[in-house]
């Protein structure tokens, strides 16, 4: 199969067909119609075999993944995702594995009313690389530098079970059956938090998804905004399996460094934290206030009122041995 039948078998029979994409996919560029008053919000990933997820994961997993990492980026940026396109390097054609890949891509554009518009196909070694875009009100994006002195410190579901699947999947854990299966959808099939950043974007002053770790990713937030984070680490929301599995510091040191959980952080003033607490409360969004901000420039992280320690910091995309 050539490249342009492998486009038009496989990418062009997508369930969406947005109104302000003059062409899409099949020409030398893709052409969309901007909105009066909004941003365009840009994000591009790449997810390469045995570095972003494991060589045995399935194609329907893959497909999904590199699809939700992106829109997480969104979501982060209180953004509605709109548009995405996808360069795709394949070892060789296999028509079934597309079928997958495709599927699990396509589950989640259909839910979030999201076209793919064009990319890119080659062969060599298993990568997807996907540009996200969406829309945004010009006075509502949601940047790392909006944080400011005494907000409260906000994160959506709980961290760690990404990283609890990472650890038995490398062998230095063992989990029963169930706990297995529930913390490795977590890793396979991550939600991205969509609908929650556009909620969010009423009342906070800044946001981060978390994909490198909670503590790498609280730590942009810091730089950006030159302020400190003190966080209470017993607040921090854990699963019954990680729970279950760990002891409570490893738990939680678990759930600040490893990645893959595609949350959001965000900051909330305080005269906006009644007003969160009671929309997340109304559209049953699981949500957790674990800290606050202010003017020291560092990252403090307390247990029962000790300093806690964390053993690691998070996912490097580049690393250096000594």
């Amino acid at each position: 199969m050539k490249e342009f039948e492998l486009i038009k078998e496989f990418f062009t029979a997508q369930p969406v067909s947005r109104k302000d994409v003059a062409i899409g996919i099949g020409d030398d560029c893709a052409l969309i119609r901007a909105n009066d008053n909004k941003l365009i919000a840009v994000t591009t990933d790449t997810l390469v075999a045995g570095v972003h997820f494991p060589l045995d994961t399935p194609a329907r997993a893959i497909g999904h993944k590199a699809v939700a990492v992106n829109l997480s980026d969104i979501a982060a940026m209180g953004a509605e995702p709109a548009w995405i396109s996808v360069a795709i390097t394949l070892p060789e054609v296999d028509e079934e594995w597309l079928r997958e890949f495709t599927a699990g891509m396509f589950e989640l554009t259909e839910y979030f009313n999201v076209q793919l518009i064009g990319g890119d196909t080659t062969q060599g070694p298993l990568s997807i690389t996907i540009t996200a875009q969406g829309l945004v009100p010009e006075d509502k994006a949601l940047c790392r530098n909006g944080a400011q002195n005494g907000d409260y410190l906000f994160v959506t579901g709980n961290f760690g079970d990404a990283g609890l699947a990472l650890a038995a999947i490398n062998g230095q854990i063992n989990l029963n059956d169930s706990d297995f299966a529930k913390v490795k959808a977590k890793l396979d099939y991550p939600q991205p938090q969509v609908l929650v950043g556009q909620m969010i974007r009423e009342f906070a002053t800044s946001a981060i998804d978390v994909s490198d770790g909670l503590l790498a990713d609280l730590s942009h937030i810091c730089r950006a905004s030159t302020l400190g984070i003190s966080i209470n680490v017993e607040d921090i929301p854990l699963s019954k399996a990680l729970t279950d599995n760990l002891e409570p510091e490893d738990a939680i040191n678990m759930a600040l460094t490893s990645g893959d959980d595609y949350q959001l952080i965000f900051s909330v003033p305080a005269t906006n934290k009644v007003g969160i607490e009671t929309a997340m409360a109304h559209a049953n969004v699981e949500f957790n206030c674990i800290g606050q901000l202010n003017t020291s420039e560092e990252i403090s992280l307390n247990y029962k009122k000790k300093p806690f320690t964390v053993k690691k910091v998070g996912f490097e995309h580049f690393s250096m041995n000594a």
